[in-house]
């Protein structure tokens, strides 16, 4: 902060009751985080713009925004998701017979996948921040889909190999992107919603991979020379993912300032309501002390270790899926269509508790709260010791675990893009929560292994586990940044001007609040 005098200070908006300002969840920076008491109701302001001759309406603003970003991205993460959990759809059409596979080495290239994820994961935040998301994710986009390609053509359990560890390379960029992405164009109470709508794309993968490998698979004999179908499922959902990729140079953005379908006043609206909310105006430029900020920060750490407590659950989930399906005594064909209904439950219950959790301004509770829902479809799957003679309570136990590791999974991946201020630190963060997260998936895509069937003790004592660990880490945080607001609370700020952010030190002002 600077050192410079200030006029006398003015205690913080709503510290006489220990409520943080800039809402219940003390959520905001700038204009929320040091409002004046005299400011005027936030819904009379509302409607004050539309009395207004030509004044902007945030509400029409925020959603001229979502059609323009959302679809764009969304549809980029689907085809990601896709790509990465279709090799299950694979296995079922003969993938590891035909290349002569054993159970273990089939999984060892699922684990190859999150090794290139995982180390690959900061650089491609860091090369973000120093191009523009509109070469570099489409771009990354290409990459994977060239690889996902060449996953149909492979001939040995080598090629699988290398063709998984390069797809989890040219992957891993995106997920952590797009969270950077967001905090560059919405404010700070308004990216959990955003962020759980991008993921929910997930579950809608999981549906649309379903259908697709169930059609795909017929395509056996085309060519003569391939016996099984388990080639064209790699190479048509590849070879849309390319397609795609290329009109994306096209509908992906950059940031507020150039972004062609915004009016000059719209730019400035944003500008300015984001440069009272957060980081998202300051011309930073790259530094190695702002990435070394997100390493030294235990908050980091720990959001890292809330998504790891659930990659483990959500990627055996997505990978697995059709194997125990097919595991209950059902046909592949049939598996293929069974996998359906629990990810559209999973997108239903992702889109709910997101839209509950940003309305009510809670996140922890609402991820604790869907993390024990799907411990009871774990809970579930396990205690029916005979699946084969009782398969529907195995289903409806998969129904259980999707419906709560979606959700959970959503809100735990939005708190370190509303909670870390600083954008080389918050793109640095976004990073290394995915890759300490899919360190999880690392140790899950070992534990389904072949000879476990039908009942897979081993794989869903693991999950189970591990959700209870999330609901353990996400208790620690809710009260680690509560107890941090209050502390803050107790500060005296010197308070400045909205927009006069120069000296701001980022999430370790005094004025900083975190939600939680």
């Amino acid at each position: 902060m600077a050192a410079a005098a200030k006029p006398p200070a003015k205690p913080l908006a709503g510290a006489a009751d220990s409520t943080p300002p800039g809402g219940k969840d003390g959520s905001s920076l700038g204009a929320d985080v040091v409002e004046k008491q005299d400011e005027p109701d936030p819904a009379s302001a509302s409607e004050l713009e539309d009395t207004v001759p030509g004044a902007i309406n945030e509400g029409s603003l925020l959603r001229k925004l979502d059609r323009r970003l959302l679809p764009a991205v969304g549809i980029l993460y689907l085809l990601s998701f896709l790509d990465r959990s279709n090799v299950g759809n694979a296995k079922l059409e003969n993938l590891t017979v035909d290349l002569k596979m054993t159970g273990n080495e089939y999984l060892t290239g699922l684990t190859l996948y999150f090794i290139g994820y995982v180390i690959f994961e900061v650089p491609c935040n860091i090369i973000l921040k120093r191009t523009t998301p509109r070469f570099w994710l489409p771009t990354l986009t290409i990459l994977w889909g060239v690889v996902a390609t060449l996953l149909g053509v492979v001939e040995n359990k080598a090629g699988f190999f290398a063709a998984r560890f390069f797809l989890g390379v040219t992957e891993s960029g995106l997920f952590p992107g797009v969270v950077y992405y967001f905090s560059m164009w919405y404010k700070r109470r308004e990216r959990q919603f955003r962020v759980s709508l991008f993921f929910s794309a997930a579950a809608l993968a999981g549906s649309f991979g379903g259908i697709l490998a169930f059609g795909i698979g017929h395509m056996r004999h085309v060519p003569e020379s391939w016996a099984n179908g388990w080639h064209w499922i790699f190479i048509l959902e590849g070879l849309a993912t390319i397609l795609v990729a290329i009109a994306a140079y096209w509908f992906v953005y950059n940031y507020p300032d150039t972004a062609e379908f915004l009016s000059e006043k719209e730019r400035s609206y944003i500008r300015d309501r984001l440069a009272a909310d957060s980081d998202a105006t300051h011309d930073e430029s790259f530094t190695w002390d702002n990435v070394l900020g997100a390493l030294k920060d235990p908050k980091c750490w720990l959001y890292g270790l809330s998504f790891h407590t659930m990659s483990l659950p959500l990627y055996t989930y997505s990978l697995f899926l059709p194997t125990i399906i097919a595991a209950l005594g059902y046909t592949a064909a049939n598996a293929q269509l069974l996998t359906i209904p629990p990810y559209a439950f999973a997108f239903v219950t992702t889109i709910t508790v997101a839209t509950v959790s940003e309305r009510l301004h809670q996140r922890a509770i609402f991820i604790i709260g869907s993390a024990l829902f799907a411990a009871i479809g774990y809970i579930i799957l396990l205690s029916n010791t005979d699946p084969t003679h009782r398969p529907g309570v195995s289903y409806l136990g998969t129904f259980f675990a999707a419906g709560g590791i979606y959700p959970a999974t959503a809100l735990s991946l939005s708190w370190p893009a509303i909670n870390v201020s600083g954008q080389t630190k918050r793109a640095v963060a976004n990073a290394m929560q995915i890759s300490i997260g899919n360190l999880g998936a690392v140790l899950g895509t070992q534990l389904y292994r072949a000879f476990d069937g039908p009942r897979y003790i081993v794989g869903h004592s693991f999950a189970l586990g591990y959700l209870l660990g999330n609901v353990a880490v996400s208790t620690l945080l809710y009260f680690l940044l509560k107890r941090e607001n209050k502390r803050r609370d107790t500060i005296t700020p010197e308070v400045q001007e909205v927009g006069d952010l120069v000296d701001w030190d980022g999430d370790d002002d005094p004025r900083w609040r975190f939600q939680y």
